[in-house]
């Protein structure tokens, strides 16, 4: 009987000999590690991913968070917010805060971060096409609170390339797509240093179905295109590079994962030095990882405690810079509080109770880790040498190349659950006959009528000359070459609304 990953790789009975590997933590290529020191300096930031309903509602889960230990938040915006759509618009109907928060303007961001001091906190926001209208509310509302920009942190995913291949929130095509990527590049260099300015995301692609490698090779794939695009802007590699996240996946196989987290620092080494980097800094793949919400079962929910368990330490172990842990019961619902508790302290039984933290890179020198890093690693180069080929990654994703992988990786996986060839404890093994889930957290539908109301207000207490005058200014420098961002924050600052700054820029770039 063979014995293979989940990516088909396949594992020998006893690995005996050492790779020969010598480097320390903290050196490049940075196998082992970004810092020398890692978690002996600081734990990684214990980030929980929340937004539902209202600005007001988040609000008050953003503070219960943070009073249990939180370091960071996380932003979950809601399907309208996502693709540029205000919570009046009919195309928003029946979604208006259901897979996160609703935010329709300046006005609803002041109100999400109500008593939260952005000058002390770090930021994660998960959102895409509309990137760079979401950045600048979180800037204008820090400029607000008289916050030093030049200090604010934290990161904004805007990363379009994985919603064309895998998730489907895009609104413009590709090139003004990845004109407004690189043009917030740009701008936070110099305005917001310390921010960074994109998280190439693996998390959507493993979600969608692929496989590790899969994950690790199309994510990269994906960042050497956007480094591409910035070099082609003038950029400089050695500035704008230090502020490229990623954000990963954690699923199961919990000796694969750690190898493909420490294959993808080595890897994102070579590429940002083969583009020019030399700056260490430059060099290094900083990453957030989230605990895989597609691993996550509806039956018997309290197994999922422990799925993310083992998920969260395998992305400690290799060496994650941020977490978030999934609740138990999202294969249900958006997680409910008490969830929310037992995945955070899942973190912190790791960070302080597991002695984990102890040492940099603990399975270094693993004979078996060590190996399967280097095969994580040949496996992905095989995959980036033939998206190269093609002529990088948004090629490969017009051509459905990317798309088509992952959509037979998915059908294979699921083909095995179905034939018993993977076990998932309490699906398709261990089953039992359940009584349907009490305490689901659900949203009202009322939401949004109650976001159409405040819209109804605003736009009649605003300076709507101020708003058009924006807006034009917004369309004409859409239209040209000028970086957007100052315009899309001017536009913001006079409580312009996401659909109506998003729609001036539809009106230019058009949909794809």
């Amino acid at each position: 009987m063979k014995f293979k990953t989940t990516s088909g790789i396949e594992l020998k009975e006893v690995y005996t000999e050492p790779s020969g590997m010598n480097e320390l933590p903290g050196e490049f290529p940075f196998t082992r590690g970004i810092q020398k020191d890692m978690y002996r300096g600081k734990p990684w930031t214990m980030r929980q991913y929340a937004g539902f309903s209202t600005a007001e509602e988040s609000n008050k889960r953003y503070h219960y968070l943070l009073s249990q230990g939180t370091m960071g938040l996380s932003v979950a915006f809601d399907l309208p917010t996502q693709i540029g759509y205000d919570s009046d618009n009919a195309m928003a109907e029946g979604e208006v805060g259901k897979v996160g928060v609703a935010i329709d303007s300046l006005r609803d961001m002041e109100v999400l971060f109500d008593g939260i001091q952005l000058k002390d906190i770090t930021t994660s926001m998960t959102i895409n096409a509309t990137a760079p209208i979401l950045l600048g509310m979180y800037i204008a509302l820090a400029k607000k609170q008289g916050a030093d920009l030049k200090q604010l942190s934290g990161t904004v995913q805007n990363d379009i390339l994985k919603e064309y291949a895998a998730r489907g929130t895009y609104i413009y095509p590709p090139g003004p797509s990845m004109r407004l990527i690189t043009d917030v590049f740009e701008y936070c260099s110099k305005e917001v240093p310390k921010w960074n300015t994109i998280s190439i995301s693996g998390y959507h692609i493993r979600e969608a179905g692929s496989t590790a490698v899969q994950e690790l090779a199309f994510t990269l794939a994906n960042g050497k295109a956007y480094l591409k695009a910035a070099l082609e802007k003038g950029l400089d590699i050695n500035v704008f590079a230090k502020r490229l996240s990623f954000f990963f996946n954690c699923h199961n196989n919990f000796f694969e994962e750690i190898a493909k987290f420490r294959a993808a620092r080595r890897m994102w080494a070579y590429i940002t030095k083969d583009l020019g980097a030399t700056d260490p800094g430059a060099q290094k793949l900083r990453f957030h990882a989230q605990t895989g919400g597609s691993t996550l079962t509806a039956q018997q929910p309290m197994n999922n405690i422990v799925r993310v368990s083992t998920q969260a330490l395998a992305a400690v172990l290799g060496g994650t810079q941020s977490l978030h842990t999934n609740g138990y019961d999202e294969a249900l619902s958006l997680p409910t509080e008490a969830a929310a508790k037992i995945a955070l302290r899942t973190q912190q039984i790791i960070a302080f109770e597991s002695g984990v933290t102890d040492t940099v890179d603990p399975l270094a020198g693993s004979y078996f880790i060590e190996a399967l890093t280097d095969e994580l690693e040949k496996e992905a180069q095989r995959y980036i040498d033939k998206i190269d080929a093609m002529g990088g990654a948004v090629k490969a994703i017009e051509q459905d190349y990317i798309q088509q992988e992952i959509a037979s990786s998915a059908y294979e996986y699921q083909n095995q659950v179905e034939a018993g060839e993977r076990t998932i404890v309490g699906v398709n093994k261990y089953a039992e006959n359940e009584a349907p889930a009490e305490n689901v957290f659900r949203v009202d539908d009322s939401i949004g009528k109650a976001q159409s109301d405040k819209l109804k207000s605003l736009r009649a207490e605003r300076d709507n000359l101020a708003v058009q005058e924006a807006l034009a200014q917004l369309k004409q420098a859409a239209v040209g070459t000028q970086n957007l961002m100052p315009f899309i924050l001017s536009a913001v600052e006079s409580y312009a609304t996401l659909g109506e700054i998003a729609d001036t820029m539809r009106s230019v770039f058009g949909e794809y």
